[in-house]
C-alpha cells in the first residue's frame, strides 16, 4: 500500500489477543507452515512464528493476509549480511 498523501510505503499490522495476526502492504507468501509464515512486504521481509498457525484470509491484489494460530513473535528481517552471523545474548556476553 502507497500513502498517497506523500508517496511513502504504508504497512499496518493488527493483533488481536495474539491469536489473529492481520496484515497490509504484502507483496508476496514466500512459504507458510503451522510454525512459521515468511513474507515479503513492501517494507522488506517478515517472519511470523507461532504454533498452529494457519492463513485465514489472502489477497496479494490488496495486499491483505490475515493468519489466525497462537502468534510468538513477528520480525523484520534485516538485508544486512551480519544479520544472519549475529550473536545471540548469551553470545555477547560470553565471547
Amino acid at each position: 500500500m502507497v500513502d498517497q498523501s506523500n508517496g511513502q510505503k504504508r504497512q499496518e499490522v493488527k493483533m488481536l489477543n495474539r491469536k489473529l495476526l492481520e496484515l497490509t502492504g504484502v507483496l508476496k507468501v514466500e512459504s507458510f507452515d503451522s510454525e512459521e509464515f515468511l513474507l515479503e512486504t513492501e517494507l522488506g521481509f517478515m517472519t511470523v512464528t507461532g504454533q498452529n498457525l494457519h492463513m485465514k484470509h489472502l489477497s496479494l491484489e490488496q495486499g491483505l493476509v490475515a493468519i489466525e494460530g497462537l502468534v510468538h513473535s513477528l520480525a523484520y528481517l534485516d538485508g544486512s549480511p551480519n544479520a544472519s552471523k549475529s550473536k545471540g545474548l548469551f553470545g555477547k556476553l560470553f565471547k
